[in-house]
């Protein structure tokens, strides 16, 4: 059995409330790992949002008794989540599952270039509380008679197929990452904090950055990042595994 050595029991909370995330989302949820050296990265989709969720933790070592180089395998996030162990930051890899679609088609590992033209990410928030408030005003508008699921599911593709800004990045990849708990500010520096000057240490916003491969946007955040495949791109830019 894969035990996973994480950096810290901080790495290993984080991990678990992404986890714990995406199983509030689908019971059901499965999630792709893939470690090389000390970089665990984790692949998620939650259901409705149509991106790829990636969360990365840093390891104190790559497996038990460093016996193994790699890892790729696709598990069931809540027995993953249940393996989660804060107080020893370990994680026990669970048994392989066979693994949806989307965990055979990822992102490219390389040739990320970043884009212009993302908004500050007080803006970036405020369009996603703004869609969110469109949807369901929307939806409350409908007749009972015409609320249906086709109807909804065509006012919430309208609102989150949005781009933000001029950059074809969709609105529902940052409602994803706001979901996900990604756009939360970032706290103080612990050294500041126990110096007990906290105030001089701005956490403000979390800094966001968009990137580009192919026919994947990334939007990239200190806890994790959300890619998606660009509207009208053909589906060879992609990493196959």
């Amino acid at each position: 059995m894969t035990v996973l050595h994480l950096a810290d029991a901080g790495e290993a909370a984080d991990l678990g409330a992404f986890l714990a995330r995406l199983v509030h989302y689908d019971r059901a949820a499965a999630v792709r790992l893939q470690a090389h050296g000390t970089t665990l990265a984790v692949f998620g989709r939650p259901p409705s949002f149509e991106v790829l969720a990636i969360r990365t933790a840093r390891l104190a070592k790559p497996y038990e008794k460093g016996l193994d180089v790699t890892l790729d395998v696709t598990v069931s996030a809540g027995e993953l989540l249940e393996s989660v162990e804060e107080s020893a930051a370990t994680a026990t890899v669970p048994e392989a599952v066979t693994g949806p679609p989307w965990a055979g088609v990822l992102p490219p590992r390389g040739g990320w270039r970043q884009e212009p033209g993302l908004p500050a990410p007080e803006a970036v928030k405020a369009m996603v509380t703004a869609a969110v408030a469109e949807f369901r005003s929307r939806t409350e508008e409908l007749a009972p008679e015409l609320r249906t699921r086709a109807e909804l599911d065509r006012v919430g593709r309208e609102i989150w197929s949005r781009p933000i800004g001029d950059t074809g990045l969709p609105v529902r990849a940052a409602h994803a990452a706001q979901s996900l708990g990604f756009l939360r500010p970032v706290p103080p520096a612990p050294a500041a904090v126990a110096a007990g000057v906290p105030e001089q240490v701005p956490s403000g916003e979390s800094p966001l950055a968009l990137y580009s491969s192919g026919a994947w946007l990334r939007l990239r955040t200190p806890f994790g990042s959300i890619a998606v495949r660009r509207a009208g791109l053909l589906a060879l830019d992609v990493s196959v595994h």
